[in-house]
């Protein structure tokens, strides 16, 4: 057991398990986003990628895929082990990745997308981090992967169209298989050892943990919030651009002079957020805060999103409550799940997340075709709003026992 006095800091054992498992997202992250910024303007090059709806599948079939086997993955992850199943989903990608490198047409390459988000590791990512790591410290462990998941995407967003004069479309794919192969050697070689847990294996047992998450309430009120908060981000980023240079006269190979110091500005913000719920026992008031955040955020695009200056500081406001949330809210569904079902139930998570992304992304685009930004932001603002309402008698769950010798060992 840890002794008393080694609860006010992270161990030894658990920095690494943090740094190491959030190492592995980021470096699975990067190769998924280097894709989006350019992907849509490569499209014309293969055969059948003029048409829009197809080049729209190639880059939203993956979070169908994802949706489809987060949970499936995540019950392997209980039953056959946290890292067995992390590398059987990077080895998915990684074929995903190759497939899609060699596409010469449309096709081909929305094949290699689904194989890509066939590889749903996500789930049993994070139970392992929670596995590894104290109730006090979880939090603090998830801000780090989403820390290192927002830097990855700003990195890409800067960095993706000069990796693409460079190594063209194939390259990139090609360089995300590469580090899907580098995240199974990190896997393998730097993540700390599971901690051994008993799993009832039969198919009853399974079926029982799954419809005991499906029904808990606390959980659905996270798995509404996920659902939620990327359904309201997807429709978001569908107008934002267009706003950013309609309103703000920024051609798309400038957006990332906004999107990189906000979201390193937002990095900055979170911490004493997260710091007060960690120390202070503050997490609900935190939580409801970061809501009540994204309102504002959505006022304030639906009053003035025809202004630079309010798309500004509305996105640094937007991040700095995304980050908030997407740490703590894996962090809660850890916490409140039992220890053998916590893959189960961080799957179903990530299912409604990827859920909340398609429905976000076809409602977004279908909205601003007919009624423009304002219909966008009045769809966030209601789903926003619906999540405050759900989340307000939310419990935040007491501390359990840390983790046991097994846990401690390297």
């Amino acid at each position: 057991m840890h002794s008393a006095g080694a609860s006010s800091s992270m161990t030894a054992l658990e920095i690494r398990a943090t740094w190491s498992l959030a190492s592995l997202f980021a470096l699975r992250m990067l190769g998924l986003f280097l894709i989006l910024p350019v992907f849509s303007a490569h499209a014309p090059s293969l055969s059948g990628g003029t048409n829009l709806t197809l080049v729209g599948l190639a880059l939203g079939i993956y979070g169908l895929t994802q949706g489809i086997l987060q949970i499936p993955f995540g019950m392997a992850s209980d039953r056959f082990g946290r890292k067995r199943t992390i590398v059987v989903g990077l080895v998915i990608f990684a074929v995903g990745s190759f497939v899609a490198a060699s596409a010469t047409d449309i096709w081909t390459a929305i094949f290699g997308r689904a194989l890509q988000g066939a590889g749903a590791i996500s789930a049993a990512v994070v139970a392992f981090l929670a596995d590894l790591t104290r109730d006090e410290h979880r939090t603090k462990a998830m801000a780090v992967i989403g820390g290192s998941i927002g830097l990855m995407f700003a990195l890409s967003l800067a960095g993706a169209p000069a990796l693409y004069s460079v190594i063209g479309m194939s390259g990139i794919f090609a360089l995300t298989g590469i580090l899907s192969l580098a995240a199974i050697l990190m896997t393998l070689y730097m993540v700390p050892k599971e901690a051994a847990h008993r799993v009832d294996s039969t198919r009853p047992a399974r079926m029982a943990l799954l419809v005991d998450i499906l029904r808990g309430k606390e959980l659905v009120r996270l798995n509404v919030g996920i659902f939620a908060l990327h359904a309201m981000q997807m429709s978001l980023f569908v107008v934002i651009p267009l706003a950013l240079t309609e309103h703000g006269g920024m051609p798309v190979a400038d957006h990332w002079k906004v999107y990189l110091p906000v979201v390193l500005i937002s990095f900055v913000l979170m911490v004493p957020p997260l710091m007060a719920a960690e120390r202070r026992g503050r997490t609900k008031a935190i939580f409801i805060g970061a809501i009540v955040a994204l309102v504002v955020v959505q006022i304030a695009f639906l009053l003035g999103g025809d202004r630079l200056w309010v798309l500004f500081a509305g996105l640094l406001l937007f991040f700095v409550a995304f980050n908030i949330l997407e740490a703590s809210m894996p962090s809660l569904v850890t916490k409140i799940a039992s220890v053998a079902a916590r893959g189960t139930a961080i799957g179903v998570y990530n299912t409604t997340q990827a859920i909340g992304l398609f429905v976000g992304g076809a409602a977004g685009g279908a909205l601003a075709h007919a009624y423009g930004a304002a219909a966008v932001f009045l769809f966030g603002l209601v789903a926003t709003a619906i999540w405050l309402v759900v989340a307000l008698p939310m419990r935040p769950p007491s501390r359990t026992i840390p983790p046991t010798g097994s846990q401690r060992q390297a």
